[in-house]
């Protein structure tokens, strides 16, 4: 359990990560600016736009992206599309 604001956690590592929003912790650093943050999913998106890697792919059209929030919206194009072909 949190000792700030009480906040309890399903796992050590999400209490862990809950906690740096009190402390201002940012552990995960860029390597190739002086980004940092305190999750390590941030940094992982941060680090796609310097290497421009895009490992998340719509198997509909081919698209790309380096997130995979974004994906899911692009994803939602070829619904509709379905949606209003008739």
């Amino acid at each position: 359990m949190c000792g700030e604001c009480g906040y309890r956690a399903a796992r050590k590592s999400y209490l862990a990560q809950h906690v740096r929003t009190h402390t201002g912790e940012k552990p995960y650093k860029c390597d190739h600016c002086d980004y940092s943050t305190a999750q390590k999913s941030t940094l992982d998106q941060h680090v796609a736009k310097h290497t421009g890697e895009k490992p998340y792919m719509c198997r509909e059209c081919g698209y790309r992206t380096a997130n995979k929030s974004t994906l899911s919206t692009h994803k939602r194009t070829h619904l509709s599309e379905k949606l209003y072909r008739y």
